[in-house]
């Protein structure tokens, strides 16, 4: 066990959103900033924003970490960048008249193909397809779920 992994957990948190380079096995760097390390592995997990590029992932395995120095920290703009990174992209927000022709338009097309459709909740804006799966807003596969894999997928 190397000394990177013999840190605890309270060491590491000190490197996350700081610029680093990282000194690997085998005489290999990395550079970039830490997003998190893993607490069993001790693996580094550094971003890089690359121009024109989506953002550059690189996982530092723990057991080949042999030094890690801190280049700079990183001003509120890039620590709000770096908690963004795994957030899931916003959704577009659709007005009540949207989701309720989009649900409308959906329920006459499984009415159409002779599929069992009923409105559940309060406001009836979940669909339910055969007792089996619901759809809710704003009504794309991402939002069907089951507990049936098989419908689920032939719906999705």
């Amino acid at each position: 066990m190397n000394d990177w992994q013999k840190k605890s957990p309270l060491d590491w948190e000190t490197y996350v959103n700081k610029r680093v380079k990282v000194a690997a096995d085998e005489k290999n760097e990395y550079e970039g900033w830490v997003l998190t390390v893993d607490p069993v592995s001790a693996s580094v997990v550094l971003a890089n924003f690359l121009e024109n590029e989506p953002v550059s992932i690189l996982v530092v395995l723990g057991h080949a970490v042999q030094e890690v120095n801190i280049m700079q920290d990183a001003d509120d703009e890039m620590k709000a960048r770096l908690s963004r990174i795994f957030e899931p992209e916003e959704s577009k927000a659709y007005s009540p008249e949207e989701l309720h022709k989009m649900k409308n338009d959906l329920k006459k097309w499984l009415e159409t193909n002779h599929i069992p459709v009923t409105e559940q909740g309060e406001s009836g804006r979940t669909l339910c397809v055969a007792g089996v799966l619901t759809i809710d807003p704003p009504y794309s596969p991402e939002e069907c779920s089951s507990s049936n894999e098989i419908i689920l997928s032939r719906v999705q």
